[in-house]
């Protein structure tokens, strides 16, 4: 049986030896530097992992911070090549994944409120704008989810052929399209009004409503079809949970 972290470590293992003290203690006994050391397994010349991962931590404030960086940003560091930056973001997206509890193929999308629950943890450390397709089929059940593009959100970077073009492939009865706000703020910007507008509009003419489009971000979020951005004659709004 595994021994507690807080348990006096087992003779042999050395204090400075992370992977003894994982196999020993279990992984929460080791600091985020040595969890990263671990991932990247060895350092540069004379630079050990553990001093590689440190600068890592350090010059990202925190984990978060590093969870964040590109791999391009995380070359920028002495001793971390396209390998062990792609190692690194691989870890952060699995983590995601994981936290993000996110719609399998055959759940339903019921409400507004299940898409944030859904792709916010996903969405929350990226840098950028992203805009997520999720296709659904005639009962409003989860087909898969699309990412179409990454910045900031414009009429010419979400075109309706990238938008509806995986829903025409599958095909899907309909699509919810979430996208994220770095800032924080989910307040929907004129672009996301703009957008939201021609891609219900196309949606209409190739018979793949548009059900909601829902902007997420760390203070929460916003149905564009609540705030009204939908043209009355739109498709009928995700009904949100009645509460009994």
């Amino acid at each position: 049986m595994r021994r507690s972290p807080l348990a006096t470590p087992a003779a042999g293992v050395r204090p400075d030896a992370p992977r003894e003290r994982l196999e020993e203690l279990g992984a929460e006994s080791l600091s985020d530097a040595e969890l990263v050391a671990l991932l990247l397994r060895t350092g540069s010349g004379r630079r050990p992992a553990r001093e590689v991962a440190h600068a890592l931590v350090e010059r990202a404030g925190g984990l978060r911070g590093l969870a964040r960086a590109a791999p391009a940003e995380l070359r920028g560091e002495r001793g971390v090549g396209a390998a062990k930056a792609a190692t690194l973001a691989a870890a952060f997206e699995l983590a995601r994944r994981l936290a993000s509890g996110r719609l399998r193929p055959g759940d339903a999308i019921r409400s507004p409120a299940d898409v944030h629950r859904h792709f916010y943890p996903r969405l929350r450390d990226a840098p950028h704008e992203r805009f997520l397709v999720v296709l659904l089929d005639g009962r409003h059940r989860v087909i898969r989810s699309v990412l179409t593009s990454v910045g900031t959100l414009t009429a010419s970077l979400v075109h309706p052929r990238e938008v509806f073009g995986p829903a025409l492939r599958e095909p899907a009865a309909a699509i919810v399209v979430v996208h994220n706000h770095p800032s924080g703020d989910p307040t929907p910007s004129r672009e996301d009004r703009d957008v939201t507008a021609r891609l219900a509009a196309a949606g209409e003419l190739l018979g793949i409503p548009v059900v909601d489009h829902v902007v997420v971000a760390e203070q929460g979020f916003v149905s564009l079809r609540e705030a009204g951005a939908f043209a009355p004659a739109g498709p009928p709004q995700v009904p949100r949970p009645s509460g009994r």
